[in-house]
């Protein structure tokens, strides 16, 4: 089993290494992954509503996930407005998180002796937020270099797991 997590952290550190390099060619590769996502989640979802008489509402909602993750997968262009979705719900996520941010900051101020720090962390989210919008194309390019970054450290991450997990077995 060793042998296997080690294998799989080599590859996850390549993989890594070929997204932090591509990062926009990352980025565009989400869309069909949000693709496969909603076909697995219909299929999922179909499974469960069949085994427990589910409402007419939830064999819906499943039926149009499997529908829209076809239709993306095999209609040209179609992943690209997934891509597209994602910078911007991304953008909004961070003004609107930035926004609460300020807000719960003004509301502790009082008790929390440190209160200023979600002040500027939230004043920080709002400047990313508005950036985001501003400039997609740089929130993109860093999400594909934060996906490489993350498979690097998870590739690190199994090998040195393995590594400890054998040493404790011994």
């Amino acid at each position: 089993m060793m042998i296997l997590s080690i294998i799989l952290g080599i590859m996850m550190i390549i993989a890594g290494s070929c997204c932090f390099f591509t990062p926009l060619t990352t980025f565009l590769s989400t869309g069909y992954f949000m693709s496969v996502m909603f076909l697995f989640y219909g299929i999922a979802g179909l499974v469960r509503s069949f085994k427990k008489k589910a409402e007419t509402l939830e064999v819906v909602v499943s039926v149009l996930a499997i529908v829209v993750g076809l239709i993306s997968l095999f209609l040209p262009g179609t992943t690209l407005v997934f891509d597209t979705v994602m910078i911007y719900m991304t953008a909004a996520w961070f003004l609107v998180m930035g926004i609460v941010s300020i807000v719960v900051a003004f509301k502790v101020r009082k008790v929390e002796k440190y209160w200023f720090l979600g002040l500027i962390s939230g004043i920080l989210g709002v400047f990313m937020g508005i950036y985001s919008f501003l400039h997609p194309q740089m929130l993109a390019l860093s999400s594909g270099m934060l996906i490489g970054f993350y498979f690097i450290e998870t590739g690190i991450s199994l090998i040195a797991m393995s590594i400890v997990m054998d040493t404790m077995q011994d």
